[in-house]
């Protein structure tokens, strides 16, 4: 037995803890503290940092939330970054951070991340009806929460701005104001062809509550251009003379509607009344401002980050948690016969 070990046998003999000591080939005691305080020393000049993998490993967690947001065709950056900065903001007052993931590569993503031990758990962003991700989702280790769900929530946690409801809020706002002939601008066809929830429900929400209002209603995407913007507007109004109505689910398209509709020869609100889905802020700097129903960007950003800590903490939240439409009524839906149709240009 070494000197070492004929150390630690003495210690342990007489039931006390064993001291450890690191000796160098000639048998000399090697001084720990003034070793540990050239380590730290090298770490602090050579300004390492330890990979989150590393700590993952030591710590049993990164703090850092996974914001999975591929950029994809289609989507309105300015309104999407008001998710991310509530996120942003409320995982660090539980002083956590994240980690922005924005390729677009599916579950191999997920995938990647969970084995590499990057992060805590997951907020997923533009979800669609019957998304890739989720079936990987349901599976992994990690907690994740969806802003957005898909067609079946089993398994899953989700939050959501109720999309149909939405929809069907507008068309109720316009018919209770007598209008009979109500269109529909909607996201870029991108969004529809991916089958996103959000766009998929409002336009399911608006078609039913026409139907139910008996109201004659045409809806077509737009592009988030100009061009696409008054070519899908002419659209509208050569399909339905009568149209007296618009609801705009296109954030990128709202500044141009008025403009639009003026170069068919339609005012707003005189001959066209307009309700729009988006931020509040938003539809308040359009001329007039628009009356809208409010996107809670804000608030489903701050609980998904709530959602998943709870995950984090071993609770189970319900599947799904629906923000209810809030209308909030503005100069461009003014009641019927006022101002008369054919008024004087307003924005």
């Amino acid at each position: 037995m070494g000197r070492c070990g004929h150390h630690l046998g003495r210690r342990a003999a007489r039931g006390g803890r064993p001291e450890h000591r690191l000796l160098r080939a000639d048998g000399q005691a090697v001084d720990l503290a003034d070793t540990k305080s050239k380590v730290r020393g090298s770490i602090r000049e050579l300004g390492y940092q330890p990979h989150p993998g590393d700590r993952a490993f030591s710590t049993r967690g990164t703090n850092v939330i996974g914001l999975v947001l591929p950029l994809r065709t289609g989507m309105h950056l300015p309104v999407v970054m008001r998710f991310v900065s509530a996120a942003a903001a409320a995982a660090r007052r539980y002083d956590m951070d994240l980690l922005l993931m924005t390729a677009d590569d599916g579950a191999s993503g997920l995938r990647r991340a969970t084995d590499n031990a990057q992060v805590d758990g997951f907020l997923v962003m533009d979800v669609e009806m019957n998304d890739d991700r989720v079936p990987l989702l349901r599976q992994l280790s990690k907690p994740s929460v969806l802003i957005g769900h898909p067609a079946v929530t089993r398994g899953l946690t989700c939050v959501d701005l109720d999309f149909e409801a939405a929809g069907a809020k507008c068309v109720d706002h316009l018919a209770d104001l007598g209008h009979r002939s109500i269109g529909f601008l909607g996201a870029p066809s991108a969004v529809y062809v991916r089958n996103t929830g959000f766009a998929h429900r409002t336009m399911a929400g608006f078609s039913a509550a026409a139907m139910r209002r008996g109201v004659v209603a045409t809806a077509l995407p737009a592009e988030h251009d100009h061009d696409s913007v008054i070519r899908a507007t002419k659209t509208l109004i050569s399909a339905h003379p009568s149209m007296t109505a618009l609801v705009v689910h296109n954030e990128a398209a709202l500044g141009w509607i008025a403009r639009c509709l003026r170069a068919s020869g339609r005012q707003v609100p005189g001959d066209v009344a307009v309700v729009a889905i988006c931020p509040d802020e938003l539809a308040e700097q359009m001329s007039p401002p628009f009356t809208s129903v409010r996107l809670p960007a804000e608030e489903l950003g701050r609980h998904a980050v709530n959602l998943l800590v709870a995950k984090l903490d071993g609770r189970q939240p319900s599947p799904l948690m629906l923000l209810p439409p809030r209308l909030s009524r503005r100069a461009s839906t003014p009641d019927p016969g006022f101002p008369a149709r054919g008024a004087a240009a307003t924005g």
